[in-house]
């Protein structure tokens, strides 16, 4: 998935572009869900001993494309912030 991450930095561009602070802040401070990431850590080690079902991979594939996505969102609001902080 990091070799995606160029891709879904410029496609997630557009929506940086009417972003405001306030809105930046907010989406900068979301963390992850304590039960979704007890979630996840079970279904990684299920795929790394190999006994992940299809349903669970599909369930797992899901949290980490939309990870990825969240990540770059909130990479763009912190530069965002950042060049907002400097002007």
């Amino acid at each position: 998935m990091s070799a995606d991450v160029p891709l879904l930095e410029k496609m997630l561009a557009p929506l940086s572009e009417g972003m405001t602070e306030a809105y930046a802040r907010r989406l900068a401070s979301i963390q992850g869900d304590e039960q979704l990431a007890d979630e996840l850590d079970r279904l990684a080690a299920r795929e790394s001993a190999g006994t992940i079902t299809e349903e669970e991979r599909r369930r797992y594939d899901t949290y980490v494309h939309a990870g990825s996505l969240i990540s770059v969102l909130q990479a763009q609001a912190r530069l965002f912030l950042k060049q907002t902080a400097a002007a």
